[in-house]
């Protein structure tokens, strides 16, 4: 099977109904975005940032996956299919893809402040009285402006052995996870679809734009691909 990588982003859950952050004055749900998700913000309000999270994981509890889930999960009958994802939500899996590796944390799991490798998966509202077992706070499973992205060495090896990558619901302004495509073999076709793409420069690979939403485009794409069975 040809291993196919896929790089989402923001707008590929907006369909679903959760919000983006960059829409047109910066806020996030009324908040400016270092406030609810920088290293800063948590140390200046804590109770702040994890109210803002438990709505996020209230309303991601309530929605569904729309087609662009499902048919990149339909995609794994044919192709070896690994998805990268910065979405914290968990709609990728839901939609029935196997292989989803997230860049940017994941909503419905908390890790301690003190041990990043005491991981939970969380539910429910998450409150300062929640500790890990050495007596440290909680905290949500994010990874805010400012810090590390650990996933980033996984990625970049999936970007380097994919046969085809599809770029789908991305502004391509958060970095690393926007420079993915640029990893790619030169020789291989890449799919980038959003109704508004962002330029690309310095790219050898032959780089098809579908300026469509995620669910238009990606039917585009699963027809297309077609071609490489």
């Amino acid at each position: 099977m040809k291993k196919v990588v896929v790089l989402t982003g923001a707008g590929i859950s907006a369909e679903s109904g959760i919000n983006t952050f960059r829409d047109a004055d910066g806020l996030w749900e009324g908040h400016d975005i270092m406030e609810v998700a920088s290293p800063l913000g948590w140390k200046k309000n804590p109770s702040l940032v994890l109210d803002f999270y438990n709505k996020r994981r209230q309303q991601l509890i309530s929605v569904q996956p729309n087609r662009s889930h499902l048919i990149l999960a339909e995609l794994e009958r044919d192709f070896d299919v690994h998805i990268i994802t910065q979405n914290v939500d968990n709609l990728h899996e839901k939609a029935g893809s196997t292989k989803v590796l997230h860049l940017h944390g994941e909503l419905l799991k908390a890790r301690s402040t003190n041990d990043d490798s005491y991981l939970l998966d969380w539910e429910k509202d998450l409150h300062a009285h929640h500790f890990d077992l050495n007596g440290f706070p909680m905290r949500p499973h994010i990874v805010w402006f400012g810090e590390a992205v650990p996933a980033m060495e996984e990625a970049i090896n999936l970007a380097e052995q994919a046969a085809i990558f599809i770029v789908v619901g991305t502004s391509l302004q958060v970095y690393p996870a926007a420079s993915l495509m640029h990893y790619t073999q030169p020789e291989i076709p890449i799919f980038y679809i959003d109704p508004k793409p962002a330029p690309v420069l310095d790219l050898a690979n032959t780089l098809e734009i579908i300026p469509h939403i995620g669910s238009e485009g990606l039917k585009i794409v699963q027809n297309r691909l077609k071609e490489f069975l």
